[in-house]
């Protein structure tokens, strides 16, 4: 894995100097709604009070676009997103009636390449493209508080954590609209959909981690 995303890496690096002609630096915030339906996903929100909905969460990076054309663009992206959960037991409580509480965090950060496309014109001020490309997403989840061990028929309570972290590769699309302000700033807002799932360490006995979803962001475009 490590070799796939030192080959990311080189491309983008070695790429954009030799036939890029322009370049754009997007600055971006938003949000990212995971899926969350994966197996891991399903087991937390049957034991634990957590809906995939809960994993909303806020996302921003930046993102340079050289030019390779008159239509055409290489971007490279850095993104992050991070969501901590604050849940307890569905069915279960101490003995005592409290609540077995525990918080869960996803936290994730793609690197990735897009090519762009493009009707772009000197002549107007609204720049449409739609794009498609490959990330590494690096990914960490965990789960920290207070457990019942269900190993034990007395059913006792623990405080613990778990954790499980990794990078994994995934593909995704865009849709976005840059406005020109002047020739040197602009606005920019752009939908994107990525597809990936994870294997997860034996802290999750193997369980598979849905990273799949979809963002919304907006922010400011610096003209090169």
């Amino acid at each position: 894995m490590r070799r796939w995303v030192g080959l990311l890496l080189a491309t983008a690096l070695q790429s954009a100097p030799v036939t890029a002609k322009a370049g754009t630096l997007d600055l971006r915030l938003g949000g990212f709604a995971p899926q969350a339906k994966s197996d891991l996903f399903s087991n937390e929100q049957t034991l634990f009070t957590v809906d995939k909905h809960d994993w909303r969460g806020f996302t921003g990076g930046a993102q340079y676009a050289w030019r390779l054309g008159p239509h055409l663009e290489l971007a490279a992206h850095l993104d992050g997103y991070g969501r901590t959960v604050q849940t307890h037991y569905r069915d279960f409580t101490g003995d005592s009636g409290r609540e077995v509480r525990q918080s869960l965090k996803l936290s994730t950060v793609p690197l990735g390449l897009s090519l762009r496309l493009t009707p772009e014109s000197r002549h107007t001020s609204l720049f449409p493209y739609v794009a498609a490309g490959v990330d590494a997403i690096f990914w960490q989840y965990e789960e920290f508080g207070d457990f019942i061990d269900f190993q034990d028929r007395t059913l006792p309570i623990v405080n613990d954590s778990f954790v499980s972290r990794g990078v994994t590769p995934a593909v995704h699309a865009a849709a976005g609209l840059r406005v020109r302000l002047t020739d040197d700033v602009g606005l920019v807002g752009e939908v994107r959909y990525q597809v990936a799932k994870a294997n997860m360490g034996r802290d999750f006995r193997g369980f598979k981690l849905d990273l799949t979803g979809g963002s919304a962001t907006l922010g400011v475009a610096l003209n090169f």
